[in-house]
């Protein structure tokens, strides 16, 4: 079991959900994002996705994008996101997910990538564009490296892909909330409920919701129905506005901890109910 696993079993016996951030690597430094990531567990993330940054982010939003093309400009790669991760591990044990496109693995090498991960502490990896029916090689090479291969399940998904993503996701399975690209949104998509309840019929894994969400409220609601809940854009979009703010660590610190109070709102809320 790998850290995501074994962090999901511990929230599960605590009868606990997981706070899952995303930030792209790189942005606004690579020297920076160690101390963000830092900032942002000691505010209660339980699980960070690394973001690798690529030219051509089709499934991310303008604030993700135009992290991406930050990062780019100083020089980051998938080598420097793992050297990156490496730096993270040194210092914490908190769960690292690798988030990116196909491109830059094949480039790096599957094989290459599943070795060089693991070694440099990561836990998993999720492809965002990876076609889950030509999946298994991708698949093999990251767990002869014993890391997690995460898939993400969309409102728009058939029974074939929900199951095809069950069968090769270990660790949990992203849902995506909404149809179209990262961002942050008022108010949650109708069509997360059924994708749950679609997802629930076919694994037991963990179910973690992702896109639009970045308020507390959102926290709490999802909080209800899945273990785990992503928060990307809006914690990109801190960095991109607070990035020459000597405060940028307290300000994720505390926006972490905002909204990890969501879960204790959602169990408050179920208790009063019972």
């Amino acid at each position: 079991m790998t850290r995501i696993g074994a962090m999901f079993e511990c929230r599960k016996r605590e009868n606990r959900k997981a706070l899952i951030a995303y930030l792209t690597a790189g942005d606004p430094d690579p020297s920076r994002t160690p101390a963000l990531v830092e900032a942002l567990v000691r505010g209660g993330a339980d699980l960070i996705e690394l973001g690798v940054p690529f030219s051509d982010p089709i499934a991310d939003g303008p604030v993700n994008q135009r992290a991406s093309e930050r990062a780019l400009k100083k020089g980051t790669t998938l080598a420097t996101v793992l050297e990156i991760a490496h730096e993270i591990r040194a210092a914490s044990e908190v769960p690292l997910l690798l988030f990116t496109y196909l491109n830059p693995v094949l480039r790096y090498g599957l094989e290459r990538l599943a070795s060089d991960a693991a070694a440099a502490g990561v836990d998993g990896c999720l492809l965002t564009d990876a076609s889950v029916d030509e999946a298994e090689a991708y698949v093999s090479a990251m767990h002869r490296h014993g890391l997690d291969t995460v898939f993400l399940a969309a409102p728009t998904s058939t029974q074939r892909r929900l199951e095809l993503v069950a069968r090769y996701s270990t660790g949990f399975v992203y849902l995506v909330s909404r149809t179209g690209v990262t961002g942050e949104r008022d108010s949650l998509s109708t069509a997360v409920v059924p994708l749950i309840r679609s997802m629930r019929a076919v694994t037991e894994l963990p179910l973690a919701v992702g896109f639009g969400i970045s308020k507390p409220e959102h926290v709490a609601e999802l909080g209800r129905q899945v273990e785990g809940v992503v928060v990307g854009s809006a914690i990109v979009r801190m960095i991109e506005q607070n990035a020459d703010n000597p405060s940028l660590e307290i300000q994720l610190e505390s926006f972490a901890r905002e909204l990890k109070r969501g879960f204790d709102h959602a169990t408050d809320q179920e208790v009063r109910a019972t």
